[in-house]
């Protein structure tokens, strides 16, 4: 594969399915070494088998985002084995239980924040000193359409967004002068396993969840992808700091 990202080396976490299976993609379709990080290795090593099956490079990762030694290990592995980091996408996130604020658990919101936004901070803590190295680079978390406007019924999840968009704004403010850019992406209603599984079990939540974009539709994880591309890429080389809603109009509503 040769593409824009010729010689650069791009770390997606929760790359075994879904948007970050399918940044991986986008990554390596640019001509970028790509290091798939998952907790669940089948769909990890899957991802890297879909890769190398296109004519691209790729390695597997497993690591629990919510634990600094794996992250730390995650983010050495990817110097050790290409020397450099260039791109990261720091997707990995769970949607935790639906429930009101006083019926939501202390488990699930510790759980929620724990993977959703401490994941995201992590990440950030040990990507951005070899950027610092190398003389720069781009950093996209994935936050949420919840992390722009409210949400009633998930309230670890939609605190969690809010928190990434946040932190994603204090970073680029913090290495914008360092040559790194640090965006979000702030999807809508997605195809993926995660809304499979809200799809799954509760059927009533499709038409709701299509009305819930102008567009009329839910996007699909390529969507995600190719934006993630375009906020790593010099065309977006004034970009730094911004929530990018990818969301089919939800939130000009």
């Amino acid at each position: 594969m040769a593409g824009q990202f010729d010689g650069k080396v791009a770390l997606v976490t929760g790359a075994g399915s879904g948007i970050g299976q399918a940044s991986a993609m986008a990554f390596a379709r640019e001509g970028a070494k790509v290091v798939v990080a998952d907790i669940v290795v089948e769909g990890g090593e899957g991802t890297v088998r879909m890769i190398k099956k296109a004519g691209g490079e790729a390695i597997f990762v497993k690591v629990d985002v919510s634990q600094a030694a794996a992250v730390e290990a995650m983010v050495n592995k990817t110097v050790e084995n290409y020397g450099r980091l260039d791109y990261a996408h720091n997707n990995a996130g769970i949607e935790g239980a639906m429930s009101s604020i006083v019926d939501c658990t202390e488990e699930t919101w510790d759980n929620t924040i724990n993977i959703n936004l401490k994941g995201v901070w992590l990440c950030m803590k040990y990507e951005i000193p070899q950027m610092l190295k190398q003389g720069g680079g781009a950093i996209v978390n994935t936050a949420s359409i919840a992390g722009l406007v409210g949400s009633a019924g998930l309230p670890a999840y939609v605190a969690s967004k809010h928190g990434v968009n946040g932190l994603t704004k204090a970073a680029a403010l913090e290495y914008s002068k360092e040559g790194i850019r640090v965006n979000s992406v702030c999807p809508g209603a997605i195809r993926t396993p995660m809304i499979e599984r809200i799809l799954e079990e509760t059927p009533e939540m499709g038409d709701m969840l299509n009305s819930l974009h102008p567009i009329g539709r839910l996007g699909e994880p390529e969507e995600i992808a190719k934006t993630v591309v375009w906020l790593c890429s010099d065309a977006a080389s004034f970009v730094t700091g911004l929530p990018m809603a990818v969301d089919g109009g939800a939130v000009a509503q």
